[in-house]
């Protein structure tokens, strides 16, 4: 109860939070200063955005869903895919492509065509590292493009994959610099806040603070935001106890086979205690990071 009281400001890595900040027309300015901030450096600098359906149905009865925490376009026509992802998963590369061939494939219109496309962008906040040490301990920002592996050089520019690592991410107050630095630091210590920090004195910032001050709101955001904060930590403490299970064989293998086998039985449970009370198949699934489909199929 004490470290409730504490919390001033919402967990953005909660479903609640991170769509408050970033998924409601009202605070479009708020995505668009992080989007141009990861963008410093390209010739792409976006001025206004369109909320798109980030429900994505397939093409036909029985297709695969998607669902998307943000999904907007720019006023250039560039789709962008904004994600948090709030533990890691077996398949998350091959997730995150075939969740990319949504705003791929919805550029088709019918009739003639001669296959132009828009930039697609997919960026994925990740509350995790990626596991073996893919990256090196103070890389936290990647940009993945298609490259000829003979030359390096950018063989296809229109689809870009962008993670960010943000347990990496340790700069203090004072080591902050650019417009990065400051949203990264942000995402990564606002829950734990309890007043604005100097550095973090642009306008944008202003209404970020504002937006995030659960004093300012209703009972019913209260509780949706209590609902939501409890599904994050059912999540985390979900795949904390399959990793300490997982620990416990020893040998790599059987770490890798405990620990995927620890998070399915515990996610199963953790979907039914959900489902108990009242959840909807979709708040179920965004909330543990899967599937409608596959929650669906735990559930039979």
């Amino acid at each position: 109860m004490l470290q409730e009281l504490k919390e001033r400001y919402i967990n953005p890595y909660t479903d609640f939070g991170f769509k408050r900040l970033f998924g409601t027309e009202m605070n479009k300015d708020l995505l668009i200063s992080f989007l141009n901030s990861l963008l410093v450096g390209s010739e792409k600098e976006i001025e206004d955005v369109q909320y798109l359906n980030g429900e994505n149905l397939g093409d036909s009865y029985g297709d695969r869903r998607s669902i998307f925490d943000v999904y907007c376009m720019a006023k250039d026509g560039s789709r962008f895919i904004v994600e948090m992802q709030k533990a890691e998963q077996v398949y998350f590369k091959d997730r995150s492509v075939y969740y990319a061939t949504a705003p791929i494939r919805q550029q088709a219109p019918k009739g003639e065509w001669d296959y132009h496309l828009d930039d697609v962008y997919t960026v994925g906040i990740l509350n995790f590292e990626f596991p073996n040490g893919e990256y090196p301990a103070d890389s936290y920002r990647h940009e993945i493009k298609l490259k000829d592996v003979e030359d390096n050089h950018v063989f296809y520019d229109k689809l870009t994959f962008i993670y960010l690592e943000m347990p990496k991410f340790t700069k203090s107050e004072v080591e902050l610099e650019t417009m990065f630095d400051k949203w990264m630091f942000v995402l990564h210590n606002l829950s734990r806040l309890l007043e604005r920090p100097m550095a973090l004195q642009d306008r944008v910032f202003k209404k970020l603070f504002e937006q995030a001050e659960i004093a300012r709101y209703s009972e019913s955001e209260r509780l949706q935001y209590e609902e939501s904060k409890k599904m994050f930590w059912d999540n985390y403490s979900t795949i904390k106890t399959a990793e300490e299970k997982g620990v416990q064989k020893g040998m790599q293998e059987g770490l890798r086979l405990g620990r995927q086998e620890g998070i399915e039985k515990e996610k199963i449970e953790t979907i039914r205690r959900l489902r108990a009370i009242g959840l909807t198949l979709e708040q179920i699934a965004q909330g543990v990071g899967m599937d409608v489909e596959d929650v669906g199929r735990l559930l039979d």
